[in-house]
């Protein structure tokens, strides 16, 4: 009976490492996807940020048709100005409903230190 008991905790020793590892190979996979994908996120983040450049070269060159070339480049900058408060100002307002402490965590691993210290009650 030792022996039969023995044989079952080592195979289920083995099981549990094997499980181990697949999980790791299987989050070692996922990662590299991750990773590739967030280079592709940069990459078209870079081009758009070239587009908005150009964009914004078009714009200054197409004013200076209509005023002269400083008054338009201060035109396009304080258009770009307005968008960046805009943006500023959204972003401000959503990361003040950011907590950066998992309040839920916390409060299951209160109940579970409550269990911990009185199983029965």
């Amino acid at each position: 009976m030792g022996e039969l008991l023995s044989v079952v905790t080592s195979n289920l020793q083995s099981l549990f490492r094997q499980e181990v590892e697949l999980a790791k190979a299987e989050v070692r996979q996922e990662a590299t996807r991750a990773g590739r994908a967030a280079g592709m996120y940069g990459g078209a983040g870079f081009a758009g940020s070239m587009v908005l450049l150009f964009l914004s070269v078009a714009a200054l060159l197409g004013l200076a048709e209509v005023i002269a070339g400083g008054w338009a480049a201060l035109v396009v900058t304080a258009i770009w100005a307005v968008v960046a408060a805009v943006l500023y100002q959204k972003g401000r307002e959503r990361m003040r409903t950011v907590t950066p402490k998992p309040e839920h965590t916390v409060e299951t691993m209160k109940e579970n230190a409550e269990w911990a210290r009185h199983p029965t009650k």
